[in-house]
């Protein structure tokens, strides 16, 4: 009688049939339902059921938040209207994070009009769905979302080469032992302190981590040379940045990571290199990364320079504000700066 009683929910809520696709086997996914009426969310899950689909059902939104911090499903289902937290609002907090920004949502919602549809494009979502949802274009969208997610997940491998070549980089260089975890902790402090949002936070960090990944391109010799180069060898050095930004072009961030690790040495004068970009033109990751691996390179051993206190660099950093670098930037990293009393300790635990 169970049987029976779920199969008629199934059929009042839903119109249609399934048309299944050759292609849904390599696409089933593990979705999570979220809707506060239980009759609802049973019935998705059984429609899902039906097209080879895993579900899970939550009936908040503040349950399902936490359970996709913990175990992120491959898609959402996600109810407008919930008791606690509107759905278009967790559609665009999810979107806000790093970890759940590419995970497709689609909106499903009773209200068949045209504003519901544009707010659910707004908020992030990939999809929209009216109640009674049709089996078939459930179907249709689950699958083609789940398709593209897997796509993107296979996006990942080639971030793990980018950042070996990064680490391989500072590798060929004794003297740069920590350097790039050193300016991944600056710049992100930074970032912070501008108020930037997650997504940006985690870009500069990227470009932190990854700013010179170009010099896998550059002759060792140049890269570990002792004395000044020579004006070829300059050229060549230069070249860095642009070799970087082809490298990182496979990033699923790399619009944003991109021109932190092209205009990292911008002038804020326009002396720079490799565009001469003035000013506030000069991306504001790059910027940032510009003082702080000044400072980095001032305060640790190299083999051009004598290592200055964090004072020292500062007052230079503080000299060369308004030419080399951005004067805000600059005031927002000696006051980081300021607070912490223990700074080489900090370096030290962090490389």
């Amino acid at each position: 009688m169970q049987s029976i009683t779920r199969r008629g929910m199934l059929q009042q809520f839903a119109v249609g049939s399934v048309v299944h696709s050759p292609y849904q086997i390599d696409d089933t996914g593990y979705i999570l339902i979220v809707d506060d009426n239980p009759y609802i969310a049973e019935a998705l899950a059984l429609m899902l059921g039906e097209c080879g689909y895993q579900s899970k059902s939550v009936s908040t939104g503040q349950i399902a938040l936490n359970f996709i911090a913990h175990a992120p499903p491959d898609l959402i289902l996600l109810d407008m209207q919930l008791p606690d937290i509107n759905g278009l609002d967790i559609c665009a907090e999810l979107k806000q994070r790093e970890a759940t920004r590419l995970i497709p949502i689609i909106i499903v919602t009773a209200y068949a009009d045209r504003e519901a549809q544009l707010l659910s494009i707004e908020a992030g979502a990939e999809g929209y769905l009216e109640k009674p949802v049709d089996m078939h274009e459930l179907d249709v969208r689950v699958r083609t979302l789940l398709r593209v997610k897997r796509r993107n997940d296979m996006l990942e491998p080639a971030e793990n080469v980018i950042f070996a070549l990064a680490r391989t980089v500072e590798a060929r260089d004794t003297y740069t032992e920590g350097h790039l975890q050193r300016l991944a902790l600056y710049a992100t402090a930074i970032g912070e302190r501008l108020g930037l949002p997650e997504m940006e936070l985690t870009a500069l960090r990227y470009g932190a981590l990854l700013h010179d990944v170009g010099k896998i391109g550059i002759d060792g010799a140049i890269i570990c040379k002792a004395g000044p180069l020579t004006p070829a060898e300059y050229r060549l050095m230069q070249q860095h940045t642009l070799i970087g930004e082809r490298i990182v072009a496979p990033l699923r961030m790399a619009a944003r990571v991109g021109p932190i690790v092209r205009s990292h040495h911008e002038r804020w004068d326009g002396q720079g290199y490799p565009d001469g970009l003035v000013g506030e033109d000069i991306p504001l990751g790059a910027r940032i990364v510009a003082v702080v691996d000044a400072f980095d390179a001032m305060t640790t051993q190299r083999p051009y320079n004598q290592v200055l206190t964090a004072d020292e660099a500062l007052q230079r950093l503080w000299n060369g504000s308004g030419t080399i670098w951005d004067v805000q930037i600059v005031a927002h990293f000696a006051e980081w700066i300021a607070l912490q009393p223990q700074l080489m300790m900090v370096e030290r635990a962090v490389s």
